[in-house]
């Protein structure tokens, strides 16, 4: 199957099951830290697919997409990219119910099984250098 064809398939299974409900991302030790909207669109000031955002701007300090952050190291104990994270982001939607923690870390308890969250850690320094293109390609 061609990454194209995988990609819609993709596209139409994340907005049949995630467009329906906002999806946030909280960080550090309490996850006490807002670090943004997953899966708002590009032009939301929240949005982490917002380049232009505090949560999608490659430099911004609460930024997944920092890699020089402490919510973007692979190495920082609070980013989902560290395959040792202790305290990854939680994914919570607008009600405060909880979908697991966005994490590369396998043995991470409660790891989420959204296929959003399986995307960004299978593809994330992908898509931190194209982050508008993956978006596109993811929904819609």
């Amino acid at each position: 199957m061609s990454l194209k064809k995988i990609f819609t398939l993709i596209s139409i299974t994340l907005c049949c099951t995630v467009q329906a409900q906002t999806l946030h991302l909280y960080g550090g030790s309490n996850q006490d830290q807002y670090l943004g909207c997953l899966n708002c669109d590009t032009f939301d000031k929240n949005s982490i697919w917002n380049a232009y955002s505090d949560y999608g701007n490659a430099f911004g300090s609460k930024s997944i997409w920092n890699t020089h952050g402490n919510y973007g190291s692979s190495y920082s104990t609070y980013s989902p990219w560290s395959s040792y994270a202790s305290y990854p982001p939680a994914i919570v939607d607008q009600d405060g119910n909880f979908f697991g923690y966005l994490t590369l870390n396998a043995y991470k308890s409660e790891r989420s099984e959204l296929e959003l969250a399986q995307i960004l850690c299978q593809y994330h320094d992908a898509i931190r250098t194209d982050i508008n293109g993956w978006y596109n390609k993811l929904f819609r």
